[in-house]
């Protein structure tokens, strides 16, 4: 039902374009994508509002176990979700907007934790190369509850110059798929994880194949992609699309709505937590990677002869990087060749 409602509410949207001033236009194509974007004249202004999900509360779990907080690493994954989608559409991220809603004022008297956000938040923000702009802290007694807090934001970049907009026009048949990888489970399948992590016998304290406990597994802070992405077009990388892997897994590979098979032919290392977590959760090969990033947390779309640049870049930037399949002509559909699994177009049904 999720899906229906962002596909009404695109429909819907479109309404309210007479809204727009003389001189501004938005690129329809990016209605749906991760980021929406607006002609202004010399450049391009794309904007993008997310939220960290639920990821907080295993910090508080663990907060009681540990005694650290980790909301410094959770500021990370927020920063993340706004920024990584924002770059998708060949955006360089501005600036940054914090929204904390809280169920009670008391929320900030934990002088420990409100530090540890802030701060976080702050770092999180240098990582990307975006200024921090402001925000809102509500509090919102009766819808959040009190001893929690939403995590939120929104962040504004600009395409500049114009010819860096990537929205998939370029995209061909021959263009080789290379994935970034993820460091675990970033911002996405938490209500999952919190799931198996109450049916744990020791719960978040459990080990993990790694050593470490399983809460501090999940806690890790997303890959901030914006600065390897933003030198990959300073190295005139000729990027013709781009895909940040989050909610529906690799089946974001087909987020174009153009008709291509995307065919993958090699697939990055899986981190220990979400072997874990596959495993706990009983989900076979087709499950986990249609719910998790599984190790691949952004990929772009790039021509043959650049790939071997682009792992060079990626590794002076401290990401592994791998080339992981081409893009075919055909019907849209993933099929991933290791694992005899293919996700058929209907699979991905989140845009009109």
């Amino acid at each position: 039902m999720l899906d229906l409602l962002k596909r009404c509410a695109q429909k819907e949207s479109k309404t309210t374009l007479h809204n727009l001033p003389k001189g501004v236009s938005e690129l329809s194509k990016s209605r749906g994508e991760s980021a929406y974007v607006m002609d202004i004249g010399d450049r391009y202004l794309a904007v993008v509002e997310e939220g960290l999900g639920t990821k907080n509360l295993i910090a508080d779990a663990m907060y009681e176990i540990t005694g650290k907080t980790y909301y410094d690493q959770i500021a990370q994954d927020t920063i993340g979700t706004m920024v990584n989608d924002l770059i998708t559409v060949g955006a360089r991220p501005l600036s940054v907007s914090a929204y904390w809603a809280v169920g009670s004022s008391d929320w900030f008297t934990d002088k420990q934790r409100m530090t540890d956000l802030v701060t976080g938040w702050a770092r999180s923000c240098d990582m990307a190369g975006v200024v921090w702009g402001g925000g809102e802290t509500p509090t919102l007694s009766g819808i959040v509850k009190e001893s929690a807090i939403d995590l939120a934001g929104a962040c504004y970049g600009i395409i500049d110059p114009k010819d860096r907009l990537t929205l998939g026009e370029k995209l061909v048949s021959g263009d080789r798929i290379v994935m970034f990888e993820s460091n675990g489970i970033h911002a996405n399948g938490l209500t999952l994880a919190r799931k198996i992590g109450k049916k744990l016998k020791k719960g978040f304290k459990t080990k993990i194949s790694d050593g470490r406990m399983y809460g501090e597994a999940i806690l890790d802070g997303s890959i901030l992609y914006p600065k390897l992405i933003q030198d990959l077009f300073d190295k005139q990388i000729d990027i013709h699309y781009m895909a940040h892997i989050t909610g529906h897994g690799w089946r974001k590979i087909m987020r174009l709505n153009d008709n291509f098979t995307y065919r993958i032919i090699d697939l990055p290392p899986v981190p220990p937590v979400l072997s874990f977590l596959a495993e706990q959760a009983g989900l076979n090969d087709e499950e986990a990677y249609s719910t998790f990033n599984m190790g691949g947390g952004y990929a772009v779309y790039i021509p043959k002869d650049e790939v071997q640049k682009t792992l060079k870049i990626a590794k002076k930037h401290k990401i592994k990087a791998y080339d992981v399949g081409v893009v075919e002509k055909g019907k849209k559909q993933v099929i991933i060749e290791p694992l005899n699994i293919t996700y058929k177009s209907e699979s991905l049904n989140i845009r009109n």
